[in-house]
Parts: structure tokens; sequence; C-alpha cells
């Protein structure tokens, strides 16, 4: 699967394998994919089968033992570990199952962070900062920390944070996996709604059928390759 002009991943002969006790185990063997530019996917299939270990891998914390990964014309498994973690603070968001919001900051601190680390927290990064906290709802709570927020408040900060860098990929880990059904709906909702009007890439691993109809693209990972794309019209 080589990449084109319409591809921002693409991923070819990737394996990983990690160390238990005394054997190998393997995660992921050969596995080919393409994520085209501006696209929603969701990743299915059991816990243990390598969607997290995916993630990890395209957004370069972690390196397959063979296989390349490439995001537009960038091979990110050609990088050291501190440009591959600039690449990733310059280009992509991650949203997390828990949050992962730092809780000594209040709510405006945390979705300015990622700008804070690439010096353009300025004012109209601050400006901007604010327009993301107005749509996902949460403009009156900016100077509230974390602890003082519901679980679907904390992931509606969590998605302005990734997103207030204007990533082209943004990587989305079980996001509604802690939430209640009609709260993960709602967030879920809003996250594809910004992806969309932004033209960003969307991963997500869901352990959720229901919401992954929101995705363009449903992929299922089993025994560490992805099988089965299937085309939503809903989008």
């Amino acid at each position: 699967m080589p990449w084109n002009e319409h591809t921002l991943v693409s991923l070819q002969g990737i394996h990983k394998s990690y160390r238990e006790g005394e054997r190998n185990v393997a995660v992921l063997q050969d596995l080919e994919a393409n994520f085209n530019q501006g696209e929603i996917t969701a990743v299915i299939g059991r816990s243990g089968s390598g969607k997290t270990t995916l993630l990890n891998l395209i957004s370069g914390m972690d390196l397959p033992d063979g296989g390349t990964i490439r995001i537009g014309p960038t091979e990110l498994t050609a990088m050291d570990d501190r440009q591959r973690t600039l690449f990733r603070r310059h280009h992509i968001g991650f949203i997390f199952q828990f949050f992962n919001l730092i809780p000594t900051l209040n709510v405006l601190e945390n979705v300015l962070f990622p700008l804070q680390l690439m010096a353009r927290a300025d004012a109209a990064g601050q400006q901007w900062a604010m327009q993301l906290l107005q749509r996902v709802g949460l403009a009156d709570r900016a100077t509230t920390f974390p602890d003082r927020l519901s679980g679907g408040e904390r992931q509606r900060v969590a998605i302005a944070r990734a997103l207030v860098h204007r990533p082209r990929l943004l990587l989305a880990d079980e996001p509604t996996g802690n939430l209640d059904q009609e709260t993960a709906s709602a967030v879920l909702n809003l996250m594809t709604q910004l992806v969309l009007e932004q033209r960003q890439t969307l991963i997500m691993v869901t352990h959720s059928t229901l919401f992954a109809q929101q995705a363009h693209h449903i992929l299922t990972m089993e025994r560490g390759r992805l099988h089965a794309s299937i085309r939503q019209d809903a989008l």
C-alpha cells in the first residue's frame, strides 16, 4: 500500500513483539494499512489484539521491530527519539481514555499546554484555545481545575487540547470507554464534528461497534493484522 497524495498515514510490513518472561509475544504481524487525509477510521477488536500498540506506533511513541511508517511523505521510522517527539508535538493530537489532564493546571492551561511546548501560547493561541472551549461548551469553566469536572467534561477538555495546535492527525484510544453511553455519544458526536470541520484525519480505537458507525471506515484488528475495511456512507 504505497503512499499517494490522498494518503496521510501509511504502514508497510509492520511487525511488533514484546517480551513476556522467557518468550517473545508477537502483537502486530506484517501489518499493512493506509489512512486517507480528512477521513475517520475506527479500529475495533478484542482486548489485547494490538489496537493500542498500533496507535503508539503511529504516534511515534514506540517503534516497530520491522516495517515502515509514513505520515505524509515523512518516514517516522527513520527518525530518532527527539525527532519523533518534535514531529508528534507539531503534527499529531492524542485523546486518551482516562483524559490525562494535568491536575495542577486549570482547564484553559491544560488546553494551552501543547501550544506552550511549541512557544505559541501567545494572544492568538489563547484566543483559539478559548474558541475551542466555547465549541466544547466549557468556556465558562476555563479557570476550573480538572478535579471539579465530570468525566464527560474532562474528555471535552481533552478533545480541545488535542485540537489546539491544529494537528493533521488525531489519534484516540477508547475516547469514550470511561463514560456512560449517553455522555459517550455526546462526546463522540462533538469530536467527529470538530474533526470533520477542520478536515483532519482521525484514527479511533474503540470497543463499541455502535460508536464505530460514526466513521468512514471500520477496520478489525485480529491476530496482529487489520481486516475488512467497511466504507460508511453516513459521513
